[in-house]
């Protein structure tokens, strides 16, 4: 399987990673695919669940934290890279590359507007051209 990478280079005015997240993860859904939003610590997974009930607004987005009760039956999963299993699409909230790419069809890396948060996306990018992937970049206004 090939997998496509995708990074969302995020404008000045646009909206936070997260909240991109929960738009990306909202289409996916839409689109019948499974999703899997992977976050660095467990305290932001329950951030993002939080922003999940709520975001986008007037919107429903079937989540649940990965190892949660009934977790099997959502198609969002959030957690951290330790409980990434097989699934259709990988938003990545984490500052190192998804390990194994070719697993997953899609993967999704969000990049900070800050200057200073930008260098772990530039390493990622690298580390899946170095693994003969080549991504594509969006840019993200609003």
């Amino acid at each position: 399987m090939t997998c496509q990478v995708d990074f969302y280079l995020l404008g000045e005015n646009a909206p936070g990673a997260e909240q991109l997240a929960c738009q990306l993860a909202l289409m996916a859904w839409e689109r019948m695919q499974n999703v899997h939003v992977i976050t660095a610590t467990k305290s932001a997974a329950e951030q993002l669940d939080t922003l999940m009930w709520r975001y986008p607004e007037g919107r429903f987005l079937p989540h649940a934290i990965t190892g949660n009760q009934d977790s099997a039956r959502a198609p969002v999963h959030i957690g951290t890279p330790s409980g990434l299993n097989p699934t259709d699409v990988v938003i990545n909230l984490c500052p190192e590359a998804v390990p194994e790419p070719e697993r997953f069809s899609r993967i999704l890396e969000i990049v900070p507007f800050a200057e200073d948060e930008r260098q772990a996306s530039r390493e990622k990018f690298r580390t899946y051209r170095d693994l003969g992937i080549v991504p594509r970049t969006n840019e993200i206004s609003k």
